[in-house]
């Protein structure tokens, strides 16, 4: 089969299309396309051919260039691989997917984020805007969603609003590649006094939180993403807590693992906006697979995954001493820490893998035709 990923704002290396779907699909012996607008050249790696749509010196930056220019270049390009299955990743590719499908492919939605609310929560534009503006950009969604063949939805939360508009609809959920991350019996005597979050850093995913919290913690917390304004930043940086941060920009899949192997703990506080409160972040898992426990938001959603297994421990990320007293805690406290972090690893390794999410996608598509896959599936 030949089969095609779309995205016209994801990275290249992004974990859930690259490293997840396209390489899981490559591996099974299909031919792979990754179709991106990043200006970087096209290369062929792992079996998935990614072709970029645009040229070095032509590629700019931002969200209308995105949304009007690149799609369209994709949608192009898309159509000249005849590719049996179209798989596209962003809310502004949707009508160049409803054109794909019009044309009688077969097409894959495949929906990451509640857009509409992640929109709100991340306050991209003026607040009135907003407000008359999300309503109308979930019916256009819901419109085109519907005549889309599969949705592929990231979480269950996701699904459960999709599965009211379309009777095809798939949970993959984005948990870790269990090789990635892979144990080792001595780690805990190289672990730091260092504490961790991994992801797009911003007050939504608790800058100031974190950075009031450091305040009081006897170690360090290492922050690893991209700064999502850098007007947040700054004000982060005049806070006290700010001398026991250490900002290390986006890092590569190996630099992540590095990072994860000296940190004693993987922060999580979240603030309690729609769009979190009931989802399943990459980065917990990821926490887990490496074999760390989670301190996280008191969200109910959490509760019995962290607290009901022993592997994490729940609070309100406004009680900035209170998060404080949790990491020195597990600072002082290493046996402890270890075992909820290995009582974490083990949950992934039998629960959580995507190991188990990729046979679950090999079904979904077995359902155009793809027998073969189910056999796969059974091996």
């Amino acid at each position: 089969m030949i089969i095609a990923h779309l995205t016209s704002s994801h990275k290249r290396n992004d974990t859930r299309i690259y490293y997840k779907e396209c390489k899981s699909l490559a591996r099974d012996g299909h031919k792979v396309y990754l179709l991106v607008a990043d200006g970087k050249g096209s290369s062929e790696e792992d079996g998935v051919a990614i072709i970029d749509v645009v040229h070095k010196g032509e590629f700019i930056c931002g969200r209308f260039r995105r949304l009007v220019v690149n799609s369209r270049k994709i949608y192009k390009r898309a159509l000249e691989l005849k590719a049996d299955i179209y798989h596209f990743h962003d809310p502004e590719m949707l009508p160049w997917g409803w054109f794909l499908k019009k044309k009688g492919n077969k097409v894959i939605y495949d929906i990451h984020e509640d857009y509409p609310r992640h929109i709100f929560a991340n306050r991209w534009l003026p607040g009135f805007l907003l407000w008359f503006l999300c309503p109308i950009i979930e019916i256009l969604e819901n419109k085109i969603a519907k005549r889309m063949d599969v949705l592929i939805c990231a979480t269950p939360k996701i699904s459960a609003r999709f599965e009211k508009i379309h009777e095809q609809v798939e949970t993959i959920c984005n948990y870790p590649i269990l090789n990635e991350f892979p144990t080792e019996e001595d780690i805990w005597s190289k672990k730091e006094r260092a504490v961790c979050f991994i992801g797009n850093i911003s007050h939504s995913s608790g800058l100031f939180e974190m950075v009031a919290a450091a305040e009081f913690i006897d170690g360090l917390i290492l922050l690893a993403g991209n700064v999502l304004s850098k007007e947040e930043l700054a004000l982060a940086k005049e806070m006290p807590g700010w001398n026991k941060v250490k900002l290390l920009g986006f890092l590569d899949r190996q630099e992540v693992y590095s990072l994860l192997k000296k940190s004693m703990a993987g922060l999580l506080l979240l603030q309690p906006i729609p769009n979190s409160l009931e989802s399943l972040p990459i980065k917990m898992f990821e926490y887990m697979s490496a074999a760390i426990p989670v301190i996280a938001s008191d969200f109910p959603y959490w509760e019995n995954l962290l607290e009901g297994n022993g592997c994490g421990i729940r609070i309100s990320p406004k009680e900035s001493q209170s998060v404080a007293e949790v990491v020195n805690w597990l600072f002082d406290n290493p046996e402890n820490a270890r075992q909820m972090g290995l009582r974490g690893r083990k949950l992934i390794e039998k629960n959580y893998s995507w190991e188990k999410e990729s046979k679950k996608m090999r079904l979904a598509l077995s359902k155009w035709g793809l027998f073969h896959l189910k056999e796969q599936v059974k091996q």
